[in-house]
């Protein structure tokens, strides 16, 4: 009874922080876009380097006796790079591995030649990490099942905490660092106007008791 309660409890700790910090995990996410006739709709995802980015998308189209209106996506890094760039289409995908950490932005946008004039519908779906990687391929290909491939979904989630808490203590510590320069460059800011008054002080006093020695009314 104890040894089935021990394994029991090695098993459930694991699942139990596991849901605990979920909120770290690189997840996937269905969005819903309402796309206008004229105008853009961007998503941003703020992501670490080195993490798997993968997404699908397509329009939703209500009226079915006409044909799907066609859009454009662009998808460009942190620091610009376009990363995908699709036009006249009414579905796609796109696929990559992050280079830099930042916000990665999707624009999307209906073509101008859409007949409705009205807005429309796109589903995105948007993974990120773990939740991009094909499991049915991994086992597969490592002929593996069951407990075996939950139990390699664990080891990922963790490593992906892991790394997600690097990350986040890496842009603790820039922040910090910011913060720590900033209120430097205050101090050194409040000191030199203090200076420049007392300066400026002396300098009128000095001007005005020159002032009245002349006209000797001291």
């Amino acid at each position: 009874m104890g040894k089935g309660a021990n394994v029991l409890s090695g098993v459930l700790f694991p699942l139990l922080m596991l849901c605990l910090t979920s909120g770290l995990l690189p997840v996937g996410e269905s969005i819903w876009l309402n796309l206008p006739a004229t105008g853009t709709k961007c998503v941003s995802e703020e992501i670490h380097n080195n993490v798997v980015v993968l997404a699908d998308y397509v329009v939703i189209s209500e009226d079915h006796t006409q044909s799907s209106p066609t859009l454009s996506a662009k998808v460009t890094s942190p620091y610009g790079n376009n990363l995908h760039h699709l036009e006249n289409v009414t579905n796609g995908q796109f696929a990559f591995t992050t280079k830099e950490a930042g916000n990665y932005l999707a624009c999307f946008w209906v073509d101008g030649h859409h007949q409705g004039g009205g807005d429309v519908s796109v589903n995105l779906e948007w993974r990120i990490g773990i939740a991009a990687k094909d499991w049915d391929s991994v086992a597969r290909k490592e002929k593996i099942e069951g407990v075996e491939i939950q139990l390699r979904k664990l080891e990922g989630a963790v490593e992906a905490i892991h790394e997600n808490l690097l990350y986040l203590k890496s842009r603790e510590a820039d922040m910090r660092e910011v913060s720590e320069s900033t209120n430097a460059r205050v101090a050194w800011f409040s000191i030199m106007s203090l200076g420049i008054c007392i300066v400026v002080s002396v300098t009128q006093l000095w001007h005005l008791k020159r002032f009245f020695q002349k006209k000797k009314l001291i």
